[in-house]
């Protein structure tokens, strides 16, 4: 792969160029990927840290960060994503070891919670996160809460 670049900005620093290759491939992994209708612009956007890779213009894995109190009481990590174009890269664990680091660096916190698809729950299990026992439905997907301490 060619020229792989990671990124972190804050909503306001974007582009336009990069905000629409982020919900391109954001609507096409939870959207059009998983086939579940949903409304993948929530609103939280603007609140979130957004880290992602990315390999001539195309968004290639990627994530978004908050910061304690916005989500939940502790720091969070939500909508991490491969693209489909770059799985079997490890990339989703580079993103979330760089999502872990700059939550401790930017909110000098090291407990994170998550919102987890039951099928990642070994992969976040293998990045330190526990589950809490919260399970439930969202959006006909199982997902489980988890907690890194």
């Amino acid at each position: 792969m060619k020229n792989l670049t990671w990124k972190i900005k804050t909503f306001e620093e974007l582009s336009t160029r990069e905000l629409h290759q982020i919900l391109k491939v954001r609507i096409e992994v939870f959207v059009v990927e998983q086939n579940c209708p949903y409304p993948e612009i929530d609103g939280y956007d603007p609140q979130a840290i957004h880290l992602w890779a990315e390999t001539e213009g195309e968004v290639a894995a990627y994530c978004r960060i908050f910061g304690p109190g916005l989500k939940y009481d502790e720091s969070s990590i939500g909508r991490v994503l491969t693209n489909p174009n770059f799985r079997k890269m490890t990339l989703g664990k580079t993103l979330m070891n760089l999502a872990i680091h700059s939550v401790e660096a930017r909110f000098r916190k090291s407990s994170i919670r998550i919102s987890a698809q039951d099928y990642l729950l070994q992969f976040y299990s293998a990045m330190g996160f526990l589950p809490t026992g919260k399970n439930y439905l969202e959006d006909n997907i199982p997902h489980s809460e988890m907690l890194k301490p």
